[in-house]
């Protein structure tokens, strides 16, 4: 599997921050930069609340995630990589969207689902996300631990060194945050497409308010804003896996990172980490009453659908910051997708439990 010689593959260098890297074209970019004027209002001001849809990234119901992946595969393509491998939750949107971008691409894919949310039911386990991962023609493993990062990692590395006995070229991308957070870079460039949005219509953003989990997407905005000069904007984001205090430390080593991999310096200290973790509890993929009436919210009064997982945790916590801020500048909630896994949380979002 793969693609065959007389193919050119999809790769090519952008331009601006991240143009020393290749990337796989698989996105529809720029995603929609869109106010929210009743969301608003119903917080206090009509005029100044607003969404980036990368829901409507374009590959396999969108998502994030897809630019992260364009990095990762334009690299795994240079190399001549016939499978990726790639671990997440039971309900990631990364390793769905990583199997459509194989199938596109015409690679085979190994997705490992990592049992990471306790005691939920049937429908988790076979929905939303799961179903799309059959139905892409993912080779679909289990892995029965949720905090192991570095177990995970390595077994995926013992399934790329059998695929190789095979004869295949495999690629892992890895869960760990210690190689290099090369997917990092899509949130850099996503960062330069914002801000060219913004400056389009004469927006002037004070705050972004994002979800953080492993750190890449929060990381990869934060050193890209940083590194356009936006000294001003504050960076904030949403705790959907880890309190606060564990999070800023995992957000201020990814963001060096990802500063590392840049030509212009740019510096990223503590102070330039902000996280909020007033959604998280009980914890990752779990439901409150705050992350409902965020996902209500933006339905009832937006028609955006947001999941429980996420982009509901990132709403949560920028209503709330949207709220108490007095100044005159935009706040611009980053919706990342993750549609899919909604479908999964039926019982849950449904019962209000």
């Amino acid at each position: 599997m793969g693609l065959r010689m007389s193919e050119s593959p999809p790769v090519s260098h952008r331009g601006g921050l991240t143009s020393a890297y290749p990337h796989a074209r698989l996105g529809h970019f720029p995603t929609p930069l869109e106010p929210m004027p009743r969301l608003a209002a119903a917080l206090g001001s009509p005029e100044r609340l607003w969404v980036k849809r990368d829901d409507c990234t374009g590959l396999a119901l969108g998502g994030n995630k897809v630019r992260q992946l364009e990095y990762y595969l334009g690299a795994a393509l240079e190399l001549g990589a016939t499978r990726i491998l790639i671990t997440g939750a039971v309900q990631s949107n990364y390793v769905r969207t990583a199997a459509a971008a194989a199938a596109k691409l015409g690679l085979a894919c190994t997705v490992q689902l990592e049992d990471r949310v306790r005691g939920k039911d049937e429908l988790y386990r076979r929905s939303g996300n799961v179903l799309l991962d059959h139905l892409l023609g993912a080779d679909v493993v289990l892995y029965p631990e949720g905090e192991d990062e570095a177990g995970a990692d390595a077994a995926l590395e013992q399934m790329a060194a059998a695929a190789a006995t095979r004869g295949e070229r495999p690629y892992v991308v890895h869960l760990s945050e210690q190689p290099r957070p090369l997917g990092a870079l899509g949130y850099v460039a996503a960062a330069e497409e914002l801000f060219q949005q913004a400056a389009h219509i004469g927006l002037d953003i004070g705050t972004l308010v994002v979800s953080s989990g492993s750190a890449v997407t929060h990381a990869g905005v934060l050193v890209g804003v940083r590194a356009l000069g936006y000294a001003d904007v504050q960076v904030v984001g949403a705790c959907v896996r880890r309190d606060a205090g564990q999070q800023s430390a995992r957000v201020l080593r990814v963001a060096a990172s990802v500063a590392s991999m840049l030509s212009r310096s740019v510096q990223i200290s503590a102070d330039d980490v902000t996280v909020d973790d007033t959604a998280l509890a009980p914890g990752y993929g779990q439901l409150n009453p705050q992350t409902r009436h965020a996902m209500s919210s933006a339905a009832t009064l937006e028609g955006l659908i947001v999941d429980p997982v996420y982009t509901g945790k990132c709403f949560a916590v920028g209503m709330d910051w949207y709220a108490r801020d007095t100044s005159d500048r935009a706040t611009v909630l980053w919706h990342t997708g993750g549609t899919p896994a909604l479908f999964a949380y039926g019982q849950s979002v449904l019962s209000g439990a």
